[in-house]
């Protein structure tokens, strides 16, 4: 991926950085949002991840932690959750009326975020009934979003025995989104954890009757709501 990345784009992976699900990290926290997991999630060079970390703090977006991690101001948060909502409404426009698979969709969203005023999202927006999830069932509504957040986790922090719903799926990586797809790993779909091997990176699951491995990655990106 190319390094000419937009503020936006910065600001809206940040935002899945520091708030997946649960809160916002403060200075110190465990999971600090620095400039090298920035710069891998957009393919980037630390380098240049550093520098436009310097100008959104310059800009009044971001602050610096204890740690030199990104944590989003007042002002960056709103305008991350615009952009997120955005993407989000995009992703619908693409699968509900252009015939886009929900993988595909994500890939074209990123591409045309730049494309549409924010009017332009609200008439896209009330077209299509104003929808509540995007395909991969992240909530369109920030504020929904947070508060959903307190009822989901990884389904790799789930115990054997422990059956739960698929809720929202990790967009970040594209091979490991349409993989989701492939396997059948969508919302919506129940499952049961029959054994998990921290150890050997993989959880086994029951799905549609049948039992299936998913690695550590693929675990940690799949949120869930269990039962």
């Amino acid at each position: 991926m190319a390094q000419g990345h937009s503020i936006d784009e910065y600001l809206e992976t940040i935002y899945f950085l520091a708030f997946p699900i649960g809160e916002y990290p403060v200075a110190g926290g465990s999971s600090p949002t620095l400039a090298s997991r920035v710069a891998e999630m957009l393919r980037v060079s630390r380098a240049s991840a550093g520098e436009m970390l310097k100008r959104l703090e310059r800009e009044g977006l971001i602050e610096r932690g204890e740690h030199k991690e990104a944590l989003l101001t007042d002002t960056g948060r709103a305008r991350a959750e615009r952009v997120v909502r955005k993407h989000r409404i995009i992703e619908r426009l693409l699968t509900d009326f252009m015939g886009y698979t929900a993988a595909e969709a994500h890939v074209h969203a990123d591409a045309l975020g730049d494309t549409f005023t924010e009017d332009m999202v609200e008439r896209i927006d009330e077209r299509l009934g104003h929808p509540e999830r995007c395909p991969h069932g992240w909530p369109v509504d920030p504020d929904f979003e947070q508060e959903e957040n307190k009822q989901l986790a990884p389904l790799a922090e789930l115990e054997p025995g422990a059956r739960a719903t698929i809720v929202r799926l990790a967009e970040h990586d594209g091979d490991l989104l349409h993989w989701f797809y492939d396997e059948g790993l969508v919302p919506g779909r129940e499952i049961e954890v029959r054994d998990a091997q921290p150890a050997a990176g993989q959880i086994t699951v029951r799905l549609n009757g049948a039992e299936r491995a998913i690695g550590e990655k693929a675990a940690a990106g799949l949120f869930v709501k269990p039962a």
